[in-house]
């Protein structure tokens, strides 16, 4: 099969997940206590005003009705209108949207670089200091909570030291050095809970694949130590460690939303936030279904990729 058939058939297995959550989105918004229309109207509105902007909103409708227009305006491409902003949910996403795949992209890099050296290095070093150094630190990050270590983070940097302001967003188009600062203490809070996983799962792959035969073999050939690491031990050890960095990337744009809204980020997690508080339906269902095709859309890329570094996987 090749890897375009690969990817088509990865994407429609998701199609059915992306109807469940849909279903499950929608109905749990309208089983959550609270009256949009009387949060919009405000506490000096008329019990008929709150009916009349119900009825304007098409929140009268019989759950049934409301969920049948809701799935024709997904056929559609629309995902209706934000109740509090005015303007279509797509619009809307799409204007937040980079500022959180930003701040995840960035996490990425940092959660990478530290946690694949990190697991690298203590396999090589295997009970040694190093070791049981880089072993301590991912059990420290894996056990913080992000939004604790982030406000360590605004205490120590920003306000003991004063390097990194504590919170607002510097768009990455408009000023690098700007967007550095104001996304490095977000997008380390948010790797280094990542860091740890990805230096256990690395470390414990790597000391298996070592023990193969075929690595002594490659050592016995005269092979360089570092050829013998890189093209044969880690090589062989990408697909667990591809899986683990698939799940990282979820829990990346997932964790956006607490880490956005402490450090006052304009990303998709605060604004899925403010509108769960609002109780605004259509932006909280088709804002939470958007981030779902994307989580959806990274689990088929790393099936991909799965078939990229394993042809077994491919042909099989």
């Amino acid at each position: 099969m090749s890897m375009f058939g690969v990817f088509l058939q990865r994407l429609a297995s998701a199609v059915p997940i992306m109807l469940i959550v849909s279903l499950m989105t929608f109905s749990l918004m309208h089983f959550i206590p609270g009256d949009p229309a009387a949060a919009i109207a405000g506490l000096s509105a008329t019990p008929e005003q709150i009916k009349m902007l119900r009825h304007d909103l098409g929140l009268d409708e019989p759950f049934v009705v409301q969920l049948v227009t809701w799935y024709l305006g997904l056929f559609r491409g629309d995902l209706g209108r934000s109740i509090l902003m005015g303007q279509p949910v797509v619009e809307v996403m799409l204007f937040r949207l980079p500022v959180s795949m930003a701040l995840a992209a960035y996490a990425l890099v940092i959660t990478l670089l530290l946690g694949l050296i990190s697991g690298i290095f203590a396999a090589l070093r295997q009970n040694s200091w190093v070791d049981q150094a880089a072993m301590m630190f991912a059990m420290i990050g894996i056990s913080m909570p992000n939004f604790w270590l982030g406000l360590l983070m605004i205490l120590f940097f920003s306000v003991s030291l004063g390097w990194l302001p504590t919170g607002g967003y510097i768009p990455f188009g408009e000023d690098l050095v700007g967007w550095l600062k104001t996304s490095t203490m977000p997008a380390l809070s948010l790797a280094l809970l990542q860091v740890g996983l990805l230096a256990r799962i690395t470390r414990s792959t790597m000391l298996e694949v070592l023990r193969q035969d075929f690595i002594r073999t490659a050592k016995a050939k005269g092979l360089k130590w570092r050829t013998v690491v890189i093209k044969h031990a880690l090589a062989n050890a990408l697909i667990p460690i591809t899986t683990v960095i698939g799940i990282i990337v979820s829990l990346l744009i997932s964790g956006s939303v607490v880490t956005e809204t402490l450090f006052s980020i304009p990303g998709v997690g605060q604004l899925l936030t403010q509108a769960v508080l609002n109780r605004d339906y259509p932006l909280v269902q088709g804002g939470l279904l958007m981030v779902t095709a994307i989580l959806v859309l990274v689990n088929v890329l790393v099936d991909v990729s799965y078939a990229l570094l394993d042809p077994r996987v491919r042909h099989g």
